[in-house]
Parts: structure tokens; sequence; C-alpha cells
């Protein structure tokens, strides 16, 4: 789904983005909290995807 490039910069903006709504006070806001959320699910469901591309790189490195 995402390469490491994208989950770290997911990452990154995911803890920015709490430090700036603690220091600004908007966690109670819905938008702020479904934005986290979303970055966080998509965050949680990359690590849990199996990536395609490397299950068939393996198989053709094992024959």
């Amino acid at each position: 789904m995402l390469n490491d490039k994208q989950s770290l910069a997911l990452c990154g903006l995911m803890a920015g983005g709490i430090f700036v709504a603690g220091i600004l006070d908007v966690f109670s806001n819905f938008i702020v909290l479904t934005i986290l959320t979303i970055i966080f699910l998509a965050i949680v469901i990359n690590i849990f995807l199996p990536r395609r591309a490397s299950d068939e790189d393996e198989q053709t490195d094992i024959n």
C-alpha cells in the first residue's frame, strides 16, 4: 500500500498533528479528531497489509 518514505511521512504528520492539536487545545474539535484518526488507521492498515510486490520478489529469489 505505502512505501517506507510515505509511512515515515504519515508518522511525522501524526506526531506533528498531535503536538499542534495539544498546544492549541483543539482535541475536542470533530474535524481534528477525524483527520488524526484517518492518518492513524492508514498507518495501522499499512503495518498489517502484506505487500504483494515483495511477496512476488521473494518467490523469484527462492527459485
